[in-house]
């Protein structure tokens, strides 16, 4: 049974501090905006800082900010465009959400930025691919992308193995990590380990401003707005998969030759799987 959010906000007012209030004030009148909003979007909106947002979801009686926006899109019915399906074909629908969504990738990208990031690639002793969820089939994605150009590199998606992997690495290192929200907690843990540990950090996210941020050397932006009923959706990965593509494809053209003949060879290793 879905939480009435306006009630139970309205109800925790007398108990919140003053910038508490600030918070509150600001869901209120913008509740179907904030379900999009990172936890640091929220809190440079409402003015106050990312712990008070953190305060306030536990005041009202939450766990934390993802279960707060969880519960505010249960309240919220879904767009006009998705219930008038015959308004629009459905087809043309999810390919005109797609292309937006690659075509707002494409624009957010910075060509020094990227060219940083396939730099690091490069140059690094190992390549370490960090996601879980859907975010983890990505990186799954990513490590068979490369193996096709003879470059070797993990993708790892189970908590404990990032962890234990992340407090190996040298400076030497690079891990691309993959989060739509840039909130993982389990991504983000890893990612503190593996800064201490001195490893180059490259960040896939959406949320240009999101916790991932603070621990990456280059942030390249990939995924696309979601709600929370849409976590893991089609077209945040695909966006995420054409910044695999971009780099890739850099890496490729920075080793030509040798790219051009481990596709040869792995083409010709699979060659006989296929009737």
């Amino acid at each position: 049974m879905k939480k009435p959010i306006k009630e139970i906000i309205n109800r925790s007012f007398p108990i919140l501090t003053n910038s508490e209030k600030k918070v509150a004030a600001f869901v209120l009148k913008n509740l179907e905006n904030v379900i999009y909003y990172s936890i640091t979007d929220l809190a440079d909106k409402a003015g106050v800082g990312e712990t008070t947002v953190l305060r306030f979801c536990r005041k009202i009686g939450l766990k934390g900010y993802q279960e707060f926006k969880l519960t505010i899109a249960q309240n919220i019915p879904e767009d006009n465009a998705k219930e008038n399906s015959g308004s629009i074909n459905l087809i043309q629908s999810i390919l005109v959400n797609t292309t937006k969504a690659l075509e707002n990738t494409t624009t957010m990208i910075n060509d020094e930025k990227l060219n940083n990031a396939i730099e690091l690639l490069h140059h690094a002793r190992s390549i370490h691919f960090f996601g879980v969820g859907t975010s983890g089939l990505t990186a799954q994605d990513a490590k068979s992308r490369l193996l096709r150009i003879g470059i070797i590199s993990e993708a790892i998606t189970d908590p404990h193995l990032q962890a234990m992997s992340a407090a190996t690495l040298t400076s030497e290192d690079v891990i691309v990590a993959l989060s739509v929200s840039g909130s993982t907690r389990d991504t983000l843990e890893s990612l503190e380990i593996a800064k201490k540990s001195g490893a180059k950090i490259i960040a896939i996210t959406y949320y240009h401003r999101s916790p991932i941020t603070q621990f990456a050397d280059v942030v390249l932006p990939g995924g696309a707005m979601e709600s929370p009923l849409e976590g893991g959706s089609l077209t945040a990965k695909i966006s995420q998969l054409f910044v695999i593509d971009l780099l890739y494809t850099g890496l490729a053209l920075m080793k030509k030759d040798k790219a051009l003949e481990m596709k040869k060879k792995t083409a010709e290793a699979v060659v006989n799987k296929i009737y």
